[in-house]
């Protein structure tokens, strides 16, 4: 067919041309629909693209087909690893190519030589996996190591903490396959190896500029590496293609060096006043021969508890062949150093807990101490290390003349700062002191003898103003040289040479100006939907492929491994969806539903993000405007109105049918079909008697009601009023075991107090003629996005809860899913209405209000090792330290794992959400069931958490109040020695 001129806008026939000539052209997977375009229209950058479509390569040979088919068609092409990139250069209109999905292996790892054969869509940790087991790894390190590739750190010569040791990714790239944009194959090497043709000619031709043009010191990234082509440096192409942000040629295999891993390390954490004098600090330390030198200042830590007195740190890590070596080395560093306090730390887990801090500081810098939005751009600038304290001085005041705001922190001893500003993209005159300040700050860096990037390189973000680093000849040559490479401009048009301007394509010109009309009312956002999908930033810590700790985001990711199924492809998504370009059905597009459908709301994101990403609550708002005044699933009615449904069993006390019913095939095969639920999953029994029967019985005559403590208010939820009531009565028997008088919430509306003396509830006389009722957080009616009727019960619930908000009661919820709905989702939702926020503020769990209101209790001893899973929604709202530290004063010994159950409330029942919900199982809670110690109790404070145990493993979990309860029974008389 006949030749488009390079730019040129493609018909709607000349896509569907292209897509069939790459589809039969490739091994490998082509996806032009909008699904896979929105998915890669931004990176970690301010800046967006819209491409054509997306093509994840099978092998080289796949590479090579698609660059001949966009040659010939003129369709530019960009390489793209994890999508991490800063600086604009993993966006692009053409054809992107993922690597990530296919060519993701270590090809081949040589302990002997230490080096390793890798492919450009390998993550980085699992290369630190892969030579862990010969002590060794790769040398540097990003803070984005859990999801960055080692394509995109080729392309971006990445360094990250360790660069003091082990420089950037360049000095540990001995060989690279890539494929040039007219097909042809090279291995780039040393001595010229592999360098197309003209390019040797070219560079011998500049020798004199290349040895004065390039600024001297450790992170240089900006530009070019040209001088890398010395012959003095050894010619190495290898090293100059580095850092080209696939602008020369694509990247098919490298080959990269490994270094002998410390068998031990220790952190020493230096205090300042400030980062000003961290950093004029940091160069004296590097003679001590240390692993990294870190800074980071006051405001990006959420809680200086756990840090020595200061306003900035630096993290200085030092090794050994032991751990009292590296200690020593930490120490001495310590004495040398001019600090206001320190700290060294020598076990894993605390080095562990620090440097967490640290790699978090990239989404925590997004915002701003008042949660002001906070963007990149000038992320990475760097300096000669020597030079960093006055430089900051000079970039503080510099901010302060433009009034912008904006917290540096980084590699200290490289001199590379990387900062998040409050730079105002959303307005005409926000985006021109964007553009002043680039340009003033350009200057600053250059006066400094420093490099526009130091890590993560140029894209649009400062390509623009290379030439006031290097001056317009020099810059020349770059495009001279990438005429050599790719003389079809085909590569990453616009990046590096010839750049789009820097204040062009901002991501956030096409999002709506006006608000957006939405059910929550997102106050950490301003009650502004937009501003709340903006605040996915891209640094893709949703992305990892393994939790840590007791971290929980993204399970779904995690079973996929598919984009879209994880917390940043969904809030791409919501971002395509307000802009209408790409995704242009709005609240009822099919593939923002489908894309949130596998999302569990687990809320892990909420608290794992680093910018506090909220999906479950995004997904919640979506199914509510997806399906108004439309059908839903049969599962939304099923499960949505699960408390409806038991209230009526209970009503008629049918439960012994239902449950008889429930265990025949013949019935539950065609309830389950109706009902929109697995058919690989089994029904939960009802129970005969639900824990308010139970209650309302044992008033009066019952132990406990004559207890002198605090009065608390028992929340029943559903799952413990209906299916799960022992775990009620066992919460009962500790809590009056206590000390505490228990009530349970009114049943009817009263006028005022009191609540109750913990077995009665007193009536208004006209009480009877406004109803009878029972409370609920309306947690199925969040989840399932029935938002409307969500309302309606949190009101009715708040009528019923007036008499409680006039106490001092607590209100303690034995289902951490429902106390994490009463303490975010009904305050959210009812936003309008203050008593949601004075509930909310009450609300306890079980071990919360042991520790508060009955501090001098102690509980029975049980002497056991406890394995499980922290329930996601408490270790993301509610928190776990009250549980850790009645387990141990339980002698309950051990930590429970991270991650999602997998059955997340009505997700794993949902037809089609099984394989996925066993999976997040399989991940961490079932294996740490099976490798639990003999005689383990298997706590799971979650009824979701129970289910999926019984159902999957065949092992009954408990509620910690049912553990303790079972201890008491088995205890001495207060009286008697134990």
């Amino acid at each position: 067919m006949t030749d488009l001129p390079h730019g040129t806008e493609l018909t709607a026939r000349d896509l569907a041309a292209l897509e069939g000539e790459l589809r039969a052209a490739v091994r490998g997977d082509v996806g032009f629909g909008a699904l896979d375009r929105a998915l890669v229209t931004m990176d970690a950058s301010n800046y967006r693209r819209v491409p054509y479509g997306v093509v994840a390569p099978g092998d080289a040979d796949d590479v090579a087909a698609v660059l001949e088919v966009c040659r010939v068609r003129g369709v530019p092409v960009v390489p793209r690893g994890g999508g991490t990139s800063i600086a604009g250069q993993a966006t692009g209109t053409g054809v992107v190519l993922d690597f990530t999905r296919y060519m993701n292996r270590v090809v081949a790892l040589d302990p002997q030589a230490r080096t390793a054969v890798v492919q450009p869509g390998l993550v980085l940790d699992r290369l630190q996996e892969a030579a862990a087991p010969h002590g060794l790894r790769f040398g540097p390190d990003p803070s984005t190591h859990s999801r960055c590739t080692l394509g995109g750190m080729i392309g971006n010569n990445s360094c990250g903490s360790h660069s003091v040791a082990w420089g950037t990714t360049a000095d540990s790239v001995r060989e690279l396959d890539v494929v040039t944009a007219r097909g042809r194959r090279l291995r780039l090497g040393r001595d010229w190896a592999g360098a197309p043709d003209g390019l040797r000619a070219l560079t011998e031709g500049e020798l004199a500029r290349l040895r004065t043009g390039f600024p001297d010191l450790p992170r240089r990234i900006s530009g070019y590496a040209l001088d890398a082509l010395l012959p003095e440096r050894g010619a190495d192409v290898a090293r100059s293609f580095c850092g080209s942000e696939g602008t020369l040629g694509v990247l098919t295999e490298a080959v990269v060096q490994l270094v002998e891993a410390p068998r031990a390390r220790a952190l020493a954490v230096l205090a300042y006043a400030d980062e000003s004098a961290a950093a004029e600090a940091a160069a004296g330390l590097l003679p001590f021969g240390p692993l990294t030198v870190e800074g980071m200042a006051a405001d990006l830590v959420p809680s200086a508890a756990d840090l020595p007195r200061g306003g900035a740190w630096l993290f200085v890590e030092t090794g050994g062949e032991s751990t009292a070596e590296a200690g020593a080395r930490a120490e001495a560093i310590v004495r040398a150093a001019d600090v206001l306090d320190a700290l060294v730390v020598t076990d894993a887990a605390g080095q562990r807990a620090l440097w967490r801090i640290r790699e978090d500081a990239s989404g925590t810098a997004t915002r701003m101490p008042d949660g002001t939005e906070a963007w990149p751009g000038w992320e990475d600038c760097a300096v000669p290390p020597a030079r960093l304290g006055a430089y900051l001085r000079d970039f503080r005041a510099l901010m302060a003349a433009h009034g912008l705001r904006g917290t540096p922190y980084g590699h200290f001893g490289d001199g590379c700062v990387h900062v998040r500003i409050d730079f105002d993209l959303l307005t005409e005159a926000g985006v021109a002191r964007f553009r002043r300040f680039s340009q003033e700050l350009a200057e600053l860096v250059v006066a400094h003898g420093g490099s526009l990037s130091g890590e993560h390189g140029d894209g649009q973000a400062r390509a623009e103003l290379l030439p006031r680093m290097y001056g317009p000849e020099l810059v020349g040559l770059f495009e001279r040289v990438k005429a050599v490479w790719d003389p079809d401009d085909l590569l990453n048009p616009g990046m590096l040479v010839r750049p789009a301007p820097l204040d062009s394509g901002l991501r956030f010109s096409v999002l709506p100006r006006e608000p957006v009309d939405v059910a929550f009312g997102y106050p950490a956002d301003g009650g502004d939907f937009t501003a709340a999908v903006r605040r996915c930033v891209g640094v893709a810590k949703c992305r990892t492929a393994s939790v840590s700790g007791s971290s929980v985001m993204c399970p779904s990711f995690r079973a996929t491994g598919a984009e879209e199924h994880s917390t940043r492809g969904r809030a791409r998504l919501l971002h395509e969806m307000l802009a209408g370009e790409v995704v242009t059905d709005g609240w009822r597009s099919a593939e923002v539903r489908d894309a949130l459908d596998l999302c569990l709301s687990c809320k892990g994101c909420r608290s794992d993000c680093p910018v506090g990403v909220d999906m479950a609550t995004y997904k919640a708002e979506f199914l509510h405007h997806h399906y108004a005044g439309r059908r839903r699933p049969a599962a939304h009615y099923a499960m949505g109105w699960l408390p409806v449904w038991l209230r009526a069993v209970a009503r008629t006390r049918t439960a012994p049918l239902v449950n008889a019913l429930a265990g025949t095939r013949l019935f539950a095969g065609p309830v389950k079909r109706l009902a929109g639920i697995a058919p690989e999953r089994r029904l939960p029994r009802v129970a005969r008697r639900t824990f308010s029967r139970w209650w309302e019985r044992r008033r009066g005559g019952a132990r406990g009601g004559d207890a002198a403590g605090d009065l608390v208010v028992l929340w029943p939820d559903t799952f413990t009023e209906h299916l799960s009531p022992a775990v009620g009565r066992a919460a009962v028997r500790v809590l009056e075991a206590a000390g505490l008088r228990v009530a349970l919430p009114p049943t009817v509306h009263l006028r005022r107090p009191p609540v109750g003396d913990g077995r009665t509830v007193a009536l208004d006389p006209l009480s009877l003629l406004r109803g009878r009722g029972r409370v609920c957080c309306g947690l199925t009616y969040v989840s399932t996005g029935q938002l409307d009727r969500a309302r309606a019960v949190l009101r009715r619930t708040l009528d019923l809860m007036e008499p409680v908000l006039e106490t001092d009661a607590p209100v303690v919820v034995l289902e951490p899913s429902c106390a994490a709905a009463l303490r975010t989702d009904a305050p959210e939702l009812l936003h309008d209405d203050p008593r949601a926020a004075r509930l909310a503020a009450k609300v306890l769990t079980f071990a919360e209000v042991l520790e508060r209101h009955a501090p001098g209790w102690t509980p029975p001893r049980v002497d056991r090792p406890v394995t499980g899973q922290t329930h996601c929604h408490q270790h993301a709202v509610l928190g776990v330290a009250a549980d850790r530290r009645l387990r141990a004063a339980a002698s309950l010994s051990g930590e429970l794992s991270g991650g999602c159950c997998g059955l997340a409330g009505n997700f794993g029942f949902e037809k089609g959400h099984y394989e996925v919900s066993a999976a997040c199982a399989e991940e961490q809670l079932l294996p740490s069931v099976r490798d639990a110690p003999e005689g383990a109790v298997v706590l799971a404070d979650g009824f979701s958490c129970r289910t999926q145990l019984e159902q999957l493993a065949g092992v009954r979990g408990r509620h910690l109040a049912e553990v303790l309860a079972e201890a008491l029974d088995d205890s001495p008389p207060a009286d008697e020695p134990a």
